[in-house]
């Protein structure tokens, strides 16, 4: 592969490969350094990557596993807010303090899932990524995909039910 083909199809996956890190990783320094010594690994194995069919799953691949052992070596901690885009223009004051009330709680509750349903729905919900490509970047099978994300949102859509019971029985 040359160098020229290699940025192209690699620029072309580098940001869901921060937007990962990021989910994974504390901090947005972190998530750069962690995309950085994947780019730099991908760069030094640039001749041996023709043989890979799908670049974009396998450098997702490379990206979840180096935050994972990251998040082993206790060298990075809890994950951040990716994107929240809202139109503050076509709503009301309260309408807005109760939208950033509701992306505080969702993040809070993604902070308390387990890793593979975090991964799994950042994956499939943010950056849009099929089933099979899932699969081949966390190593389980689609229906295990399937499964951890089922239970991801399921998870968030019942605490964020009960948060929001819970701010209208308290007038909030």
């Amino acid at each position: 592969m040359d160098k020229g083909a290699f940025l192209q199809r690699i620029l072309a996956v580098q940001d869901s490969m921060f937007r990962l890190a990021k989910r994974l990783l504390k901090s947005t320094e972190e998530a750069e350094d962690a995309v950085q010594e994947v780019l730099a690994k991908l760069w030094k194995n640039m001749n041996t990557l023709t043989t890979i069919s799908n670049l974009e799953g396998y450098a997702m691949t490379m990206i979840k596993n180096y935050c994972l052992d990251r998040l082993k070596s206790k060298q990075a901690s809890q994950l951040q807010l990716v994107h929240f885009k809202h139109d503050k223009a076509t709503t009301s004051l309260d309408q807005q303090l109760d939208n950033r009330d509701s992306v505080v709680h969702v993040f809070d509750f993604l902070e308390a899932l387990p890793t593979q349903q975090k991964i799994v729905l950042q994956l499939r919900d943010v950056e849009q990524y099929d089933f099979k490509t899932i699969a081949q970047i966390t190593e389980c099978s689609e229906g295990a995909v399937r499964v951890a994300l089922s239970r991801a949102r399921k998870t968030i859509r019942k605490k964020l039910i009960k948060a929001h019971q819970h701010g209208i029985e308290t007038g909030s």
